[in-house]
């Protein structure tokens, strides 16, 4: 049971890390859209892609889909970090909120910008490893603990 607890636990910590990051990144993308900088909001999200390549005459409803990708990364950010306090208490459906919200979301992130070449190992795809990390020892520590409670 020592061992659920320090899975679950590290878990939260990942989530937090996780959720505080991506609040962050949605604070930031939006403020960037809210002040009519889309080059700078995409040059922030795809930050290996030349920032000179981007300063385009963007439509404003190209502002407006990266105005809800920030909105987005606020409310999955947010979502993760209320569910870390459960998942370090164990709670079953923290456990798998945080892996479908954050998981789905990293998903996403993964195969268009990771595999697409447009970000950097730091801090995106480390971003993803984190919450894949956090998806494996929580689901760990779950499965192990239902496995007991079976017997």
């Amino acid at each position: 049971m020592k061992t659920t607890s320090i899975l679950l636990k590290i878990s939260a910590v990942l989530w937090f890390i996780w959720g505080a990051v991506h609040i962050f990144a949605g604070v930031m993308t939006d403020k960037f859209i809210l002040s009519g900088d889309i080059a700078g909001a995409i040059g922030g999200i795809a930050d290996k892609v030349d920032p000179s390549v981007l300063q385009l005459n963007y439509p404003d409803a190209a502002g407006a889909v990266i105005g809800q990708h920030g909105f987005n990364l606020l409310w999955i950010g947010l979502t993760t970090l209320i569910c870390c306090f459960y998942v370090w208490k164990g709670s079953k459906n923290a456990i798998f909120l945080a892996a479908l919200v954050g998981g789905l979301a990293d998903l996403g992130y993964f195969l268009f910008m990771d595999l697409g070449g447009y970000v950097h190992f730091v801090p995106g795809t480390v971003m993803t490893l984190v919450s894949g990390s956090a998806i494996i020892l929580s689901f760990i520590a779950h499965f192990k603990t239902a496995g007991l409670k079976e017997e």
